[in-house]
């Protein structure tokens, strides 16, 4: 059958039809591999009394599954192709496609259609919907096995609106109370007033209370000194503010993300470059999924003697580096070296290069 234009014909539903059963398949199977592990890896923790079946199986893998699937997308998205594109090859049907008409590039329609299909499921889930259930993941890990949640702080300053910084000697979450705390309040580059203070405690959203406080107002002329015991106040930060998890930037959906990043910016606050690296790496695996994709068929389009094998390891191989040089890159970032954005954007920018070499060599 001759195919002609870009429309859809049975072809494309077919390879779409199996593009997206191999990859759920390969999610499912990877999945129960990876849920069989991670029990054997934690059943001395599950195994505590206070721990319960409900628990274990809805608060952590009812959101952990999920979690899972958006980290490792890319990698099953890159098993799919492999193999369907491999089975196909082997079947001769990529010949018969070919000789029939179809140029390679019109074959690679249905594949990209399916990668769209999946990177937008895949967009909504890691930006809209994994994020609110990630907290429930995240606490149950942080009581039950290992507690990454950080509940103190030590020399912490940060503009809390815009002329006004606050300081804080040490902060402590258990007992929501900080220690030698002040707050600055400049008019230009000119002080103005300094509050100073023994000890302030979180009360609630934005409500502190300063205890033993000294308050001093700097005049042209003359300083007034104002002092008390205790002072109910509202000052717009809270201690989520600036005692930042490294799982934090997990929880957050796109927006919040987005907020959040631009308020502590302002706010002179560090340790955002979590926050900024899982917000563009959000936006970059749209473009891994395509890459993937691409590379994938690429690769398999050819019928070989090492057969569908050589192939998957050979894209296993290539997905693996990918996240790995992801890794690497990031980590960068965290330290201050390279900006976020450029950390998240160049894996993709080196392997679409990749992809453009091996897309040309493909059969045609």
């Amino acid at each position: 059958m001759k195919l002609k234009g870009f429309g859809l014909r049975i072809i494309d539903r077919y390879i779409i039809r199996q593009f997206l059963g191999t990859f759920v398949f390969s999610i499912v199977l990877m999945i129960a591999i990876t849920v069989v592990f991670d029990v054997n890896e934690k059943l001395d923790y599950f195994l505590k009394p206070e721990v319960t079946v409900h628990e274990i199986v809805f608060d952590y893998y009812f959101n952990f599954i999920p979690y899972f699937i958006s980290l490792f997308s890319p990698l099953f998205i890159f098993i799919s192709v492999i193999f369907l594109t491999s089975n196909l090859a082997n079947r001769s049907e990529i010949i018969a496609i070919l000789s029939n008409g179809v140029s390679f590039r019109r074959l690679m329609v249905p594949y990209i259609i399916s990668a769209l299909i999946i990177a937008a499921c895949n967009f909504v889930l890691t930006g809209y919907i994994i994020p609110p259930a990630s907290i429930t993941r995240i606490d149950f890990h942080n009581k039950y096995v290992k507690n990454k949640k950080v509940d103190y702080g030590n020399h912490i300053q940060l503009e809390v609106e815009p002329g006004v910084f606050a300081y804080f000697d040490s902060y402590r979450d258990g007992s929501r109370m900080g220690y030698r705390f002040s707050l600055d309040h400049f008019e230009g580059k000119t002080l103005v007033s300094r509050l100073t203070a023994s000890s302030i405690r979180y009360d609630s959203l934005y409500q502190w209370t300063i205890i033993d406080y000294v308050i001093r107002d700097f005049g042209e002329k003359h300083e007034r000194i104002t002092t008390g015991t205790r002072k109910d106040t509202t000052l717009t930060f809270m201690p989520s503010d600036f005692l930042i998890s490294e799982t934090d930037c997990q929880t957050m959906t796109n927006p919040q993300l987005a907020q959040h990043i631009r308020r502590q910016k302002q706010r002179g606050i560090g340790n955002v470059e979590l926050f900024e690296i899982e917000y563009h790496q959000r936006y970059a695996t749209i473009l891994s999924f395509f890459i993937m994709t691409i590379i994938g068929v690429s690769l398999s389009s050819r019928k070989i003697k090492g057969g569908m094998g050589l192939n998957i390891g050979i894209g296993i191989g290539l997905s693996f580096s990918y996240i790995l040089f992801s890794k690497i890159t990031s980590s960068f970032a965290i330290t201050g070296n390279v900006s976020p954005v450029i950390a998240v954007w160049i894996p993709n920018m080196l392997y679409i290069l990749i992809t453009i070499f091996l897309y040309r060599r493909a059969p045609n």
